[in-house]
This record gives structure tokens, sequence and C-alpha cells, in this order.
């Protein structure tokens, strides 16, 4: 009788150490997944900690974003206030914008959507070349904007939807307090409310680049000087609102440092980057200066 239970035995043990096996190899599989989700989770972490950021803060509120974020947040906030519009359109415009595409000028979305604002050629926007550039898109976005009853005193929420007709209409809603952040910093409202930690500028400041986004997303000169542009301001929140976008823009133009009155933005990659530093050459009243070297 015990002859004959060893071949049951042995299948069983053959059976038991091949399920050992598959469960060694499953565990062995989950660990390297998670091994995987956590280098790339922290390699996350780390550049969200340590690279290149911009943060803006209002009424001891603070939102980050990528420099290039920023750099569009910057272009959004400035034509509202040259088409002499106010904060508010600024937040509506950039609570739309995150929703829509993380303000991120992308070129795809649903549709035929693309851009900033997610706008369609199909539905009238303009082309896309056209959309896909940043200052006509907000322009068209304010175009739709102010033909809106009520956009001014009216739910953020309600507006943009009226602006947009989205699927998704309520989602507006959850970025409401960033765009105002956002807008009140970008604007002027919250002096020196842009910091922006940076690499070291891959090349010299552009120059012409600067003339051309000063002229067209204030309608201002920059003025040259000895490796600097001075911008002059007809009020004091207008030059806060150059210094700060001044500052978002470092990203693409190559500016090293900002002055407005007796503060100046260093371009660092170090903790000092996120706030003004008094300085001993403070810039004349309503006059911004951009360090080009």
């Amino acid at each position: 009788m015990a002859a004959r239970r060893r071949p049951v035995a042995l299948a069983e043990e053959t059976r038991g150490g091949a399920s050992r096996w598959i469960a060694r190899g499953l565990i062995l599989t989950l660990l390297a997944l998670v091994a995987l989700g956590a280098w790339f989770g922290g390699r996350s972490l780390l550049v969200g900690a340590f690279g290149p950021r911009c943060q803006a803060t209002a009424g001891g509120t603070s939102v980050d974003f990528d420099p290039d974020q920023m750099s569009n947040a910057a272009t959004i906030t400035a034509l509202a206030l040259r088409r002499g519009l106010p904060a508010r359109a600024a937040t509506i415009a950039l609570a739309t914008a995150i929703q829509e595409s993380k303000l991120r000028n992308i070129r795809y979305g649903d549709r035929d959507s693309v851009g900033l604002f997610q706008q369609r050629p199909s539905q009238g926007w303009g082309t896309v070349e056209q959309i896909l550039d940043p200052e006509y898109s907000t322009d068209k976005f304010y175009d739709a904007l102010v033909k809106v009853d009520g956009w001014e005193s009216g739910t953020i929420t309600v507006v943009a939807q009226k602006v947009q007709r989205s699927a998704y209409p309520e989602a507006y809603a959850d970025h409401e307090q960033e765009g105002r952040i956002l807008a009140s910093a970008l604007a002027g409202h919250s002096p020196r409310g842009i910091g922006c930690r940076l690499d070291d500028a891959e090349r010299e400041a552009d120059v012409p680049m600067i003339g051309r986004l000063v002229d067209s997303e204030y309608g201002l000169e920059a003025t040259a000087g000895k490796g600097t542009l001075t911008v002059a301001a007809p009020s004091d929140r207008l030059a806060a609102s150059i210094a700060s976008w001044s500052v978002a823009k470092a990203v693409d133009t190559g500016i090293t440092g900002v002055t407005i009155g007796d503060r100046r933005w260093s371009r660092s990659r170090d903790s000092s980057s996120w706030s003004w530093q008094e300085t001993d050459t403070p810039a004349p009243a309503r006059q911004v200066v951009l360090h080009l070297t």
C-alpha cells in the first residue's frame, strides 16, 4: 500500500514545487514593477523638488508651475492688461487654460482641438498655425469673453463655459483659485509675486525677442543700456506686472535678473530665486530693469 502512495505524493510534491516557483515569479515581477514605479515617482519628485520651477504667491498662498507654464500664464495676463481688461479677465482665462491644456501650448486634443485653450479650427477659432500662437489664441479667447453678458461678475464656471462650450463645464471651478493667484501676481496686484528657479541660460539673452514681446504683449518699448533693457511703465501696478512677467519669461528670453524699486530677482538654481532680494542699485520709479548678462 505504501508503494502505491509514492507516485501520488511525488506528483503532489511536483505540483507544489511548481506552484511555489510561480508564486515566487509573481512576487519578483511585482517587486520589479514597484521598484520601477518608485524610480519614476522618485525621479518626478526630484525634478519637482530640485528642477526648474516657478512659483506665484498672492494673499499668502502659493502655486507652483513649470517655467513654460508660467511663461504662458504671463502672456495670458499681459494681453488682458493691454486690452484694458481687469485682472478678473485674466483669472477666467487662466482657469480655463489650466483646465483645457494645463497651461501648455499642445498640438493635440479632443477632435481637432489644439493650443492653450483647446480651440478648434473647425469651429472658426482660426487655423492650426494661428491657434498655436499663444498671443493669437489668447486674444481670440478675450474676443469671445467680452461678448458674454455679465462676464465681469458672473460665476467663472458659467462664464468660461459660455466661451468654451465644454463637455465638462464644472471642471473650470477646480482651477479658480490657481487662476486668481496667478492673475494677482502677474497683473501687479501682488508685487514681486513671481519667483522662478532656473538653470543658467544656455545662450545670451535674446534682445530682439524681449523687445518684440514687450511691444506685442504690453504695447511698450524696451530701451537698451549696457547689458540691460529698461521698460518704463505708466503706473506702479503695471511696472509690478512687467517685473513679474519678465521673471516668468526668463526661461524663453535668457533674462538673468530683474530689478524694480530696491528689489532684484536673480536667475539661480538655489532657494534665493524664489524671492526678491535688496539691491544697491535700485531702479527709478515705474521702471523695470532687465539684466541680460
